[in-house]
């Protein structure tokens, strides 16, 4: 979720239309009506190409999430490199003691300034680098090493490409990730997340139909959108991902419901596999 009122494929807006201009309220349906199990607030307004809203009013807005739910949260700057660590110092000021995330310490910002503010008011820092498993090693190595920042306080995100525009890599970069932590790589040894909402990025997911006339039939975008959300969830989890930030309720509910039941948290109908060449799905 937003602190603004931003541009959301159809598929999407249809479910938040109406508390979009209320953080509080996007969070509480998020939680209350689509059972979200942690909100991530993206202070995007804080841009000094947006609104550059003044951090202490960004601030704020942190405060009225933390009121309207009980569940944990992760709060995410604009992106921008200047702006977010006054911004997420502020914001973890304000939320002191709540164990919030921070999104995100990066190699191209100050992520020793977000590094001091999780240490100094009891946060955990999201360790975000693009693509790179070598610069996701440096920069948890840095936050360790040189920010002393514990292990238990490091979630790492090494970005999530979609489906249609580089999952392959995504994937590849994250399962090597994993092996490596596996074979005794201390430096990549926790838990990892996923932007899946960048599913929405790709054109496939929310343009009507294809823009190539000699194109196939794309099929309706009211259920290719979540599709294209669920199979890039999905495929990432089954490469060793942990947490989920993802948009539309349904994908969060398909994607929720399929990594449970691998788990054996939900008992699942037993299947008569026997006859599975003419079974129907």
């Amino acid at each position: 979720m937003f602190d603004m009122r931003i541009g959301l494929a159809k598929a999407v807006k249809q479910n938040y239309d109406e508390v979009m201009d209320s953080p509080g309220e996007w969070a509480k349906k998020n939680v209350e009506k689509f059972n979200a199990d942690m909100i991530t607030i993206h202070l995007i307004s804080t841009d000094p190409l947006i609104k550059d809203t003044p951090a202490k009013e960004a601030a704020k807005t942190v405060e009225e999430v933390l009121q309207a739910v009980d569940v944990p949260i992760a709060i995410g700057g604009s992106g921008n490199p200047q702006k977010d660590p006054e911004v997420l110092t502020r914001a973890a000021e304000v939320s002191e003691g709540e164990r919030c995330l921070l999104a995100s310490a990066s190699l191209n910002l100050d992520y020793a300034a977000i590094a001091e503010a999780a240490l100094k008011y009891d946060h955990d820092v999201l360790s975000w680098t693009q693509l790179d498993m070598n610069a996701q090693k440096e920069l948890n190595r840095k936050l360790m090493k040189q920010c002393n920042v514990p292990r238990d306080r490091i979630i790492m995100d090494p970005t999530t490409a979609a489906l249609g525009y580089g999952l392959d890599y995504a994937y590849t970069n994250m399962e090597r990730i994993r092996l490596a932590a596996l074979m005794g790589d201390d430096e990549l040894t926790f838990p990892m997340s996923s932007g899946t909402t960048n599913a929405w990025g790709a054109r496939e997911s929310w343009m009507v139909s294809s823009p190539l006339k000699e194109d196939s039939d794309w099929g309706p975008r009211e259920y290719r959108g979540p599709i294209w959300e669920i199979v890039t969830g999905l495929s990432l989890a089954i490469a060793g991902n942990d947490l989920f930030m993802m948009m539309h309720p349904t994908s969060v509910a398909v994607l929720k419901q399929i990594t449970q039941t691998l788990f054996g948290m939900i008992d699942t109908e037993q299947v008569d596999i026997a006859n599975w060449i003419g079974a129907e799905v």
